[in-house]
Formats: C-alpha cells, structure tokens, sequence
C-alpha cells in the first residue's frame, strides 16, 4: 500500500521561518524597551523637576517599568507593554512641551544676543562681543555695532580649537572683508549662571542654541592666550571657494542670528551644535560638502575639508598646512593688540610648532 503524502510538505519549514520571525519581531521589541527606557531614565535624571529628589524619584520609576516591561514582553503580557507604552508617550509629550527662552539669568559671557541689520549689501551688526580678559572668569564685558560691506567679503576662514585629543574640536567661522576686517562667529551652548557645559545635558534640552558674534581678539584670543586649564590649541584655515558662496553662507548666517532674537531655539549635543549648524548654513551653495561622520566626530573637519579639496593650501600635504594654521605662538607673542588679526595669520613671524595631538 502507497503511504499517503503530506498534503502540507512545507509545513514544517513554514513553521521554523515563523517562529525566527517571532523571535527577531520579539528581539527588536526588546530592544526598543531598553533604548526608550534609557531615554526617558535620561530625560528625566537630566530634564525633569527642579527638585532633585524628585527628579531622581521620577527617573528611578520609569526605569523599574521600563524594566517591568521586558518582563512583560517575556510573559507576553500585552496589556502590561500597552501600558508602558502610553508612559512612553507621556513621557514624549512632557519632554517636547519644554520651550526654549531667551529670559533667563545667563552667564555673563551669554547674556546679549547679537543682531544685524541689512540695507542693500550694508549689513550693521549689533551687539559684537569684544571682552577684555585677564583670565578666563575675569573679564571687562564690552560690545560694539559695525558696518559691513558684502562687496568687501573677500574669504572664510575655519577655526578649528582642540584641548582633548585630536577627534574632539570646537569648531566656527570667520568672516574676512577688506583692510584686515574679521568678524567671527562661534556657535555654542548658551549657559545659565551656575550651569557648567555637559555632553550629556546638551542632548536633553538643557541650553539655548547662541551663535557668539564677536571680534577675533575675543573669540580667538580667548582661547590662544587665556584659557590654559586645560590649554587649547587654535588652527586657522582658510576656506576655498566662490565669493559668491561666502556671502551667501553670511547671509544664512545673519538670518539666524536674528531668527534666534525672536524665536529661541534648543542647542543638542548631536544635532545642533557647532559643526552641524555650519553645515547647515553652507547649504545655501548647491556645491556644497556632502555630509559625513567627519561632521559629527568635530577633529576631524579640517581633515575632511582638506579631502574634498575646500582648503587653501590644498597643494601641500596635510600635515604641513595643519602647521602653518596652528596660531597659539604667533598669538602669544603679539599680545591682545589692535592687529591682532593680521599677526596671528603671518606666517613669517615667529611661532612655536604645533603640539603632538594625542
């Protein structure tokens, strides 16, 4: 007698492919319990209540149903993942309700927000900052308007400052006009009186974005001649490219310098930052760099400018053109001087070598 075939002879494969499916649907849930959960232990910690215990309180709570959550999913109890969900999304409501403002007791070094004003090609900025320091927390405040020709611009130069290691910088741009003039702007974390700057904080809402607008012996002096615990190390390069293109890139520039005296917006560690921010700007070009790790890990882009052919000086190896720009000798020995400018970027004065980043 014939035995009979199986009227299913795929059934058992059927079955092996829909219990992976079920594991790998089950894995990723897992996965996004533990990253939400951590996001809102964060948010909480960093964002939350005044009230420390309270904030702590709040923080170690979600945690446990973050936490009783995964054991739900194991048990595959339904209602109780529903119910960790809804948290979730409190959570997000709570976390997206924080506003940013331009009206609170900011440190000294943050407390004017700059603005321009634009006739034509005349561009007035107001509120430059231009401090006279003695050491970096003893300072004479002093701000200035100034009257800029576009038809003047004539260069951009990428300053770019390290004190940790070479995959970390402080990144911002300089803008040159004819007869010597520069006005640098640096984009930072606007910090409150008593608050100190932190990676972490800088993800979860806790500064203003605040583009400094200042004079080269602020902005650059500070940081060459002053700042020394620890010390930084400034590189000056100067950008390649259109005329045309560095105006257009001050432009978006002014624009969010004013946009930002009317609508605050929230600085992020990641997205919004000091290298993002200037990437951003330079998509007003259509030649613009295309985007890269490079951005992200800060150190890295003067390399990357340099790769894309963006560097003058481009002809030269890398590691000579990275020492012409470094500027703390030549800085050091002018001095915090009218033309302090034109002495840190000539290369025939006297200068120390750059140190070995580590």
């Amino acid at each position: 007698m014939t035995p009979r075939r199986s009227s299913e002879p795929f059934a058992p494969q059927r079955s092996a492919a829909r219990r992976a499916g079920a594991f790998i649907g089950l894995s990723l849930l897992g996965l996004a319990l533990l990253s939400t959960g951590a996001w809102g232990v964060l948010a909480l910690a960093v964002s939350g209540p005044a009230n420390a215990a309270l904030r702590f309180g709040l923080a170690a709570g979600f945690g446990i149903a973050a936490l009783a959550a995964l054991v739900a999913l194991a048990l595959r109890r339904w209602r109780a993942l529903a119910a960790y969900a809804a948290l979730f999304v409190a959570a997000l409501a709570w976390y997206f309700s924080l506003a940013p403002s331009n009206e609170r007791d900011w440190v000294t070094e943050n407390a004017v927000l700059a603005r321009a004003t634009v006739a034509g090609d005349i561009v007035t900025v107001h509120n430059i900052r231009n401090f006279s320091y003695r050491t970096e927390t003893d300072f004479t405040p002093a701000y200035h308007d100034k009257r800029f020709d576009l038809r003047q611009l004539e260069g951009v130069d990428l300053v770019s400052v390290y004190w940790m290691g070479p995959h970390v910088a402080h990144v911002f741009l300089s803008f040159a006009f004819a007869g010597g003039e520069h006005l640098a702007v640096s984009i930072e974390a606007r910090k409150e009186k008593g608050e100190g700057y932190s990676t972490v904080n800088g993800f979860f809402r806790q500064y203003e974005l605040y583009y400094v607008v200042a004079d080269e012996r602020d902005v650059i002096g500070l940081r060459s001649n002053v700042r020394a615990d620890p010390p930084e190390q400034v590189y000056i390069y100067r950008l390649q490219g259109r005329t045309e293109a560095a105006r257009r890139v001050f432009m978006a520039y002014i624009d969010q310098i004013n946009a930002l005296a009317e609508r605050p917006q929230f600085y992020n560690s990641l997205t919004t930052n000091c290298t993002t921010n200037i990437w951003v700007a330079s998509r007003v070009n259509a030649e613009h760099v295309p985007f890269s790790w490079k951005i992200l890990a800060s150190g890295h882009v003067p390399e990357y400018l340099y790769e894309q052919g963006r560097l003058a000086g481009g002809e030269l190896p890398f590691a000579e053109l990275q020492r012409r720009a470094f500027v703390n000798g030549r800085a050091q020995a002018a001095g915090i001087v009218p033309d302090f400018s034109r002495r840190i970027r000539d290369l025939a004065a006297p200068s120390t070598l750059p140190p070995r980043l580590p």
